[in-house]
């Protein structure tokens, strides 16, 4: 029961930002996914076109809006500015937010899976909260379009700036380009004009 209510406290700034009897959006009622945690990429058509990487961490998703999405391209170094934790259920949000509501706009389920934590210090793993909170985390994604390994580096604490870089491995590639040749969304193959055109009213 407390932790349910530390979800929820966590959850706080998401609340008051969003009014459920106009929006959609899932009110945060779930607090735990089976199996393993969870990533998901959402293309969100908002005030500017932006993408929302969001990491399952102890019970909620911790969100950055990365500008030009995820790359998987190791040179590339991809923008991403940490915004407020979203529930577990926004994961399988996809829908269109009233237009004067927070973040209005369509959002499309780009990419998501699992994930694996993969960041090491000294004795072993560093848990999820306490690499997130040095700045430097290391992940491996499940995917249907990104896969491998992903690395969260923060460069800069007063604006929560971090850069989301490819890394080096296996699922590396340089020539692909997902963000622009697979717009679609891996929930319902919708892009985001046939998804406003079915459910924007």
């Amino acid at each position: 029961m407390a932790k349910h209510s530390e979800n929820r406290d966590r959850l706080e700034k998401y609340r008051e930002k969003r009014d459920f009897s106009r929006s959609s959006e899932p009110d945060g009622s779930s607090t735990k996914t089976a199996g393993d945690p969870v990533f998901v990429v959402q293309k969100h058509d908002a005030s500017s076109l932006h993408y929302d990487f969001r990491l399952e961490v102890d019970g909620v998703l911790k969100s950055w809006a990365v500008p030009k999405g995820p790359s998987t391209d190791p040179r590339e170094k991809r923008l991403a500015i940490a915004t407020e934790d979203h529930p577990l259920d926004y994961a399988s949000f996809e829908g269109v937010i009233p237009k004067d509501e927070y973040g209005g706009g369509t959002v499309l389920i780009w990419d998501r899976g699992s994930y694996e934590n993969i960041t090491e210090k000294d004795d072993g793993l560093r848990p999820m909260p306490e690499a997130l909170a040095s700045g430097h985390v290391l992940v491996r994604l499940s995917g249907s379009k990104i896969r491998g390994g992903y690395a969260l580096q923060r460069i800069d604490d007063d604006k929560d700036q971090w850069l989301l870089i490819k890394m080096d491995d296996d699922e590396a590639d340089a020539r692909r380009n997902p963000v622009s040749t697979e717009p679609e969304s891996v929930a319902s193959g919708r892009d985001l004009d046939e998804i406003e055109k079915d459910e924007g009213g």
